[in-house]
């Protein structure tokens, strides 16, 4: 039949009806009433419940759902709405919300909300026509795209800096061998932080389901983010600094605790190291070698048959004495733990998990099953209670034994076969639920009751890793990035997803430094241990089947690569200290994607400048392959010290630089002042001298806050510490050392200042007296003045030089 335009009209007309009741796609639709209680507002749509509410000038967050709003529950939120101003108008076209950083408008006719500075300027806005809407049990938010917006974080994912034209989905997966375009992977952080005419924004989508972000790919109209099940829960947060918009982001989900002083040193890893003679044999050779280190790891060989909670009699006779042993030589021992508890009669674990009733079940009260490494095997509900409380009590075993650190491994849920059935049930703190929404937060509820299962056993701060999670992470554990392979696009892709995961709120991260999967070449070791010593987790890992991967391996060129940069590190260990302490405080990472201070220098965001990072806010590091013999290094604005000549480059502006094997691209940022320690073998070794306090003209005016404490417990929550800043004035030629804070004697009784660029500059006014400069050598670069005043440490006086 012959479609006419009277037979489409007569169509249309007959079933119009009817299409428009099925509505495939259901939006919110318009606002039918308001209320208005302090700093929230509900309103009432025709097919959906709406609430706002301000959580701090900075931070407003939008609720809605099809059906009145559930409990207020989150397993990534921590923070609290604060007392603000908030004024709002309800008008009849838009209520108004507005605080004092910025203005919430809500449109009536149909919902959708703008949000825009206190002048107007527009900083977000709801897509026109298109808003929040449900197809299905799915529910998406569509945004507007701005003309050169940039979208930047969403955690683990791999890309570009700017994620503007692709689109990601968040699932934790093992994701064994990922390519470098590899979605999704490990872990699922729903937060990313939007860049366009010199305004910032963050949007943080609260929801476990699985959830898809679309930054403008496959069309030119929106940036959305949906999930397939549950609300539609965001919090918006404006700022001027990205700085500041992690900070508010990790107000929410919360901060890192401050980690042991040992994790930051240097960890030598395999799968698998055994039996114990072997893991001595390591260890006495790193000593023997002089090559720095404070941690060794073990992977799965040290069970009995793969059982969690054993350990093999026959390769670890002694696993406590073998621990002393290595605590003995300045080495703690973090050993692998999975979820999977092994189907097996008699076995302690599964017997005692069975009884106390807190394996994952199917909806008709069976446990459920899945095959990992130990063969068939049930599944703690870290989401209950009781299954958390489990668990604490079973880690004991390993705190008793001496160990420092448990490594979270397989936790997405991965099992053979990776495809959970959705009908396994959750408890989800007394709210069940399904596979579908307690997936992507098993791993950070395993995370967290390792955590306290390993602080209220040892008291000391205890060091977590894991390979999985969810926002909020960042509260329990560091996080590596998982099983990645010896080439050399694997390395630099590491990077990327380290800065990633920081502009993320996930400070404590790190990669498998030369590879896990694959036998690195010389070259590519030797620039991994390098770029390795500058990020916050410093871990070497090789697989079974590769190549052993210590760095006498490589022959005696890497060996010495490997030692010079891993003891450059160990000097640098109280300025790296203070920087996880600024971590803990301000939630800012401590390896920073130069989008953070630099957000709106369009370089930062080339391709061939994305890997380029801060680590800490003094050093800027340009990671290559280790096949190119020149690259090139773009400076952000300010001035710039190579690290080891001194030489200084203007910023502003790229430069090709030649590379080498035996040198990675570091500079120093003008301005900075670094502590630096003598070498050490290990970070419980007491450095001898004083504390050089490396300063580098330039820039107005600069401060470092200088931290120490104890390293290990949590006494430095009640006051334990010692922190004082260190101020330089550029133009008044003038350096103030400031009075120490805090209740711990720090381990250096003296300061000595080390200067660089200040030329044949005779003298300085440092506390208010005049001193003079002598010329020498010192760490870096042997065209620096160190002067000759020498500072007590605890009175902060001048006792030599003046």
């Amino acid at each position: 039949m012959k479609v006419t335009p009277r037979i489409l009209l007569a169509l249309v007309l007959a079933f119009g009806g009817v299409a428009a009741s099925a509505q495939p796609v259901l939006p919110a639709g318009q606002v039918q009433s308001v209320e208005v209680s302090g700093q929230q507002v509900r309103l009432r749509t025709e097919n959906a419940h709406v609430e706002l509410t301000v959580y701090s000038p900075s931070v407003i967050r939008v609720r809605i759902d099809k059906q009145q709003l559930g409990r207020d529950f989150s397993y990534a939120v921590v923070g609290k709405p604060v007392a603000a101003r908030t004024a709002v108008l309800d008008g009849a076209d838009e209520v108004v919300v507005t605080t004092d950083a910025m203005i919430a408008r809500v449109n009536k006719r149909p919902f959708a909300i703008t949000f825009t500075t206190l002048d107007g300027k527009v900083i977000n806005q709801d897509e026109p026509g298109l808003g929040t809407s449900w197809i299905g049990e799915e529910v998406a938010t569509y945004k507007k795209l701005k003309d050169g917006e940039r979208f930047i974080g969403l955690g683990e994912k791999t890309g570009n800096l700017d994620r503007r034209g692709s689109a990601y989905t968040n699932w934790n997966t093992d994701a064994f061998k990922y390519g470098t375009e590899t979605d999704p992977l490990y872990a699922s952080v729903p937060f990313y932080i939007g860049v366009h005419h010199g305004l910032n924004y963050g949007i943080f989508f609260d929801n476990s389901y699985q959830s898809d972000f679309n930054f403008g790919a496959s069309n030119n109209r929106f940036a959305s983010f949906s999930a397939q099940g549950g609300e539609m829960n965001y919090y918006f947060i404006h700022h001027p600094r990205v700085a500041d918009i992690i900070g508010s982001y990790t107000a929410l989900t919360g901060r890192m605790p401050l980690p042991p002083l040992w994790s930051l040193g240097y960890q030598q890893n395999r799968y698998s190291y055994f039996p114990d003679t072997e893991v001595l044999r390591i260890a006495q050779t790193l000593r023997g070698k002089k090559i720095p280190a404070d941690g060794i790891t073990l992977d799965i060989h040290y069970m009995d048959a793969y059982k969690l909670f054993t350990w093999d009699k026959t390769r670890f006779a002694d696993p406590a004495g073998m621990i002393a042993k290595l605590d003995g030589m300045g080495f703690k021992t973090t050993v692998i733990v999975d979820p999977g508890i092994k189907v097996e009669k008699g076995y302690g674990a599964h017997e005692r998990g069975l009884k106390a009733g807190i394996f994952l079940k199917y909806p008709d009260g069976a446990n459920y099953t899945g095959e990992v490494w130990p063969g068939w095997c049930h599944f703690p509900d870290f989401t209950s209670a009781g299954g958390r409380a489990w668990w604490r009590d079973e880690v004991r075993t390993y705190a008793k034994a001496g160990v420092a650190g448990l490594w979270n491994d397989m936790n997405e849920i991965s099992t053979w076969g990776q495809k959970m059935p959705n009908n396994v049930l959750f408890d989800f703190d007394g709210q069940p639920t399904t596979h579908k929404q307690g997936h992507n937060v098993y791993a950070l509820e395993m995370a967290r009751a390792s955590y306290e299962g390993m602080k209220e056993a040892t008291a000391q701060r205890p060091f977590m890793l894991t390979r999985a999670g969810f926002a909020g992470l960042q509260r329990y554990t560091a996080i590596w990035t998982g099983d990645n392979r010896a080439e050399e696009d694997h390395m630099l892709l590491g990077v990327r997803l380290m800065n990633s995961l920081g502009l993320s709120g996930i400070p404590f991260t790190g990669m498998d430094v030369g590879g896990f999967i694959g036998s690195a070449t010389k070259p590519l070791y030797g620039r991994w241990m390098q770029i390795g010593a500058f990020t916050p987790y410093f871990r070497n890992h090789a697989a079974n089947d590769t190549r052993s991967s210590e760095p006498w391996t490589y022959g005696e060129d890497v060996e010495t690569i490997s030692r010079n940069y891993i003891s450059l590190r160990y000097r640098l260990m109280p300025y790296l200290y203070s920087a996880f302490h600024d971590a803990a405080s301000t939630g800012e990472p401590v390896m920073r994607s130069l989008a953070i201070d630099y957000t709106h220098d369009a370089s930062v965001y080339a391709p061939a400048f994305q890997n380029q990072y801060m680590f800490g806010k003094a050093f800027l590091v340009a990671p290559f392959e280790s096949t190119k013999d020149l690259a090139k290094v773009y400076f952000p604005a300010g001035q710039w010290y190579e690290l080891h000549t001194d030489a200084v480059q203007e910023g502003g502006q790229e430069r090709i630089v030649e590379l080498s094997q035996a040198r990675l691209p570091v500079y120093v940022k003008a301005g900075s002042v670094v502590p630096v320690q003598a070498l050490v073998q290990t970070t419980s070794e007491k450095p001898a001298g004083p504390l050089a306090l490396h300063i580098y003209k330039g820039g107005a005016g600069t401060s470092q806050l200088y931290y120490e404490d104890d390293g290990a417990s949590f006494a430095y929550q009640k006051g334990a510490f010692y922190k004082r800043t260190i101020g330089y004035d550029a133009s008044a030629r003038r350096i103030d050392i400031g009075a120490a804070e805090g209740s711990y004697k720090s381990k250096f009784s003296k300061l000595q200042l080390v200067l660089h660029g200040f030329g044949d500059t005779a003298a300085l006014d440092i506390n208010g007296k005049r001193v003079s400069l002598d010329s020498g050598a010192h760490a870096f670069a042997g065209t620096a003045r160190t002067s000759s005043v020498i500072i007590d440490n605890d009175s902060g006086k001048i006792v030599i030089g003046y």
